[in-house]
């Protein structure tokens, strides 16, 4: 439905009605005039990446692309969530030096995965290792798992099961 509302200003204008052959309607002085007004849905774009340096990843951070962090690369693009998206940081978890191996980022973040998303059990767990040592003795965690879902077959991921 579209309505059109006329207002104007100003001096005398003439306007002359041609002779009608319809029955005029009647309304009520008690029924006020009602505009429906118009509105325009805009196509959403989809949201620009940004970028974060991957040992800055926080649980809930959904991730266009892994880091190559092989390569030297520092910095990861991280879309909402509920943008396709290849993974989802769900953990940090702190670990000491030397225990910062395989076998125990697995078990932390298989862990994690469970409290994070539930009953989820379709998601594939690959992690990141954060050794920020200090070197000093003075920080007995010095290195973090950064824990990361994905999708088993490699699809993209649309929402978040920690946010459903």
């Amino acid at each position: 439905m579209c309505a059109l509302v006329l207002t104007g200003c100003g001096g005398a204008a003439t306007h002359t009605a041609a002779p009608s052959t319809t029955t005029p309607s009647t309304t009520t002085p008690s029924t006020p005039a009602t505009t429906t007004p118009t509105t325009t849905t805009a196509v959403p774009t989809p949201a620009t990446p940004r970028t974060r340096n991957w040992f800055e990843l926080d649980a809930g951070d959904c991730l266009t692309a892994l880091p190559q962090i092989e390569l030297g690369a520092v910095a990861v693009p991280v879309v909402d969530c509920s943008e396709p998206h290849a993974a989802e940081v769900f953990l940090r978890v702190p670990v000491a030096v030397d225990e910062a191996v395989a076998g125990v980022a697995e078990q932390k973040c298989r862990a994690g995965l469970t409290a994070y998303a539930g009953d989820h059990a379709d998601y594939s767990v690959t992690y990141l290792i954060d050794s920020n040592q200090d070197r000093t003795a003075n920080a007995p965690l010095p290195s973090t798992v950064i824990c990361l879902l994905q999708s088993p077959g490699g699809q993209p991921l649309t929402g978040s099961p920690g946010h459903e």
